[in-house]
């Protein structure tokens, strides 16, 4: 007899893939700690190598065993090998695009391949990875797919047009990705990161900001990980398709 239950994925354990990895102190690692530490198989992924397995090392103290894979999502293959990397440990269960960085400057002084980059990056990325992943989420049952928005998927700012313009397309994707996969019994998540992010990336450039917010003005990144984690525990019957994140002092 054909057992047509739906899949219960909150009981299912698979594998969690984070494609977008840098330092330990970044929100990449700390979605992989979360999920690692919640006894998920975890696979990494980025285009830093050297930052990567710092990151590896870093989780691999802490007790998460975590595979490692070099490769830009903006390459189909390579969204298929972190794919199937994650495949080979357990069923995948949720995969994150958190991809993509952003690099200011006054419009006329942007070229066409710095506006390209971008959306490279975050679209052709977000792209990539939604169809290595989808088929082997359907295939599953169900499972997540989260993809780390920002303000300026919302708004574009001044001097921000080349991100603006990328984030507000991988937010269009991810909303058509929802209205057809959903009823598939995957979970489709945008998260809009509206504030700075108290890591490695933001203070490395602006090491006097966390001074200037004041205790709990930027993004904790470990508080941010923990609502990727209640996103894909979510009952179906109520599932959050965007979710916003700003820290309590932030304006809005």
């Amino acid at each position: 007899m054909i057992n047509t239950t739906p899949l219960d994925v909150s009981a299912v354990q698979g594998s969690l893939l984070v494609v977008g990895v840098g330092a330990p102190q970044g929100l990449g690692a700390a979605i992989a700690r979360r999920f690692g530490r919640g006894g998920f198989p975890v696979v990494i992924a980025g285009r830093n190598g050297p930052k990567l397995e710092e990151s590896r090392s870093a989780l691999e103290r802490e007790g998460i065993a975590a595979t490692s894979i070099v490769g830009d999502a903006a390459n189909p293959d390579d969204a298929a090998r972190f794919v199937a990397t994650a495949q080979a440990l357990a069923p995948l269960a949720i995969a994150v695009h958190n991809a993509g960085g952003n690099r200011p400057a006054p419009f006329l002084e942007v070229s066409a391949e710095h506006f390209e980059g971008h959306w490279r990056e975050h679209a052709l990325g977000g792209f990539h990875l939604s169809q290595a992943a989808l088929p082997v989420l359907v295939a599953r049952g169900g499972g997540s797919l989260i993809f780390t928005g920002a303000s300026g998927s919302l708004r574009g700012k001044a001097n921000f047009a080349p991100f603006a313009a990328a984030k507000a397309a991988l937010r269009a994707t991810s909303q058509s990705i929802a209205r057809e996969f959903g009823p598939q019994g995957v979970h489709v998540g945008h998260v809009v990161i509206d504030g700075g992010i108290d890591g490695e990336r933001l203070l490395s450039r602006r090491p006097q900001l966390k001074d200037e917010r004041g205790p709990d003005g930027l993004l904790n990144i470990d508080a941010i990980a923990e609502a990727y984690w209640t996103l894909h525990h979510q009952h179906r019957s109520a599932w959050t398709l965007e979710l916003d994140l700003r820290p309590w002092a932030e304006t809005f």
